[in-house]
């Protein structure tokens, strides 16, 4: 059975694509920076019969906590099949470019950038034992600097100097990670889930948790003639799924 650990997997979209992975047959580490709240993610799919699924506590803007789930997780197994870096945090408002706060800044790279790279590089050891080792990184269609400097692109109204940015770094990351690893079995890919509709937002998206928990849950899995080093959003591009960095 493949093992797959999810950050931020209590709720919403992270909640959807443990899921999702769970009906594919992975054993599913649902992390969650709040134990209790990790815990009652299990209980509900549990209920719905899944029961191959533990709540691992992890908070990836702290090493010690970091550490932690990763002692805990080299307990339960040796080998891990798949990461899907899925935390993150908005940032609050103001998010223009000349009103955003350094302390912000800090903030919100802290958890989508840094806690990126602390947990890729904690859990390494346990993926590069995987036949097939998949990390996806939890991206945004907002993060694309090509379409950002596009005036005929529909979202190139929506600027914003925080959130953003992160997940440009983010996405500068997965192109240096999926470099480095270009010669193993290792897949790399930055996905989009979609504008969707959840709390991190305000409602505000237009798609479903369900669809983005499938677009996320499909690259923890592709084959080894699967794309690695790739930008992909389906809302985008239904076509082929690869958009611009």
């Amino acid at each position: 059975m493949k093992k797959v650990l999810i950050t931020g997997a209590n709720k919403s979209i992270g909640f959807e694509t443990a899921r999702q992975l769970l009906k594919n047959g992975f054993y599913v580490y649902l992390g969650s920076r709040d134990l209790k709240n990790g815990r009652e993610a299990v209980e509900k799919l549990k209920a719905e019969g899944f029961n191959e699924v533990v709540a691992i506590q992890i908070d990836v803007s702290n090493q010690q906590s970091v550490n932690a789930a990763r002692a805990e997780i080299g307990n339960k197994t040796d080998v891990l099949d798949a990461l899907i870096n899925n935390a993150g945090i908005n940032g609050g408002m103001p998010q223009a470019p000349l009103e955003a706060s350094i302390d912000q800044f800090k903030k919100v790279f802290d958890t989508n950038l840094y806690g990126v790279v602390r947990v890729t590089q904690a859990f390494f050891s346990l993926l590069e034992k995987s036949a097939q080792p998949r990390i996806v990184m939890v991206s945004s269609l907002g993060a694309s600097m090509a379409l950002h400097s596009d005036p005929n692109w529909k979202y190139y109204s929506h600027k914003s100097g925080l959130y953003p940015a992160s997940k440009a770094a983010l996405n500068m990351y997965t192109i240096s990670l999926a470099y480095d690893l270009r010669n193993t079995l290792f897949k790399v890919n930055a996905v989009d889930p979609g504008f969707t509709k959840t709390d991190f937002n305000n409602h505000r998206g237009t798609g479903s948790v369900e669809e983005a928990g499938v677009r996320i849950a499909k690259y923890a899995f592709i084959g080894k003639d699967g794309p690695t080093g790739k930008f992909i959003s389906e809302e985008q591009n239904p076509e082929t799924g690869e958009i611009p960095w």
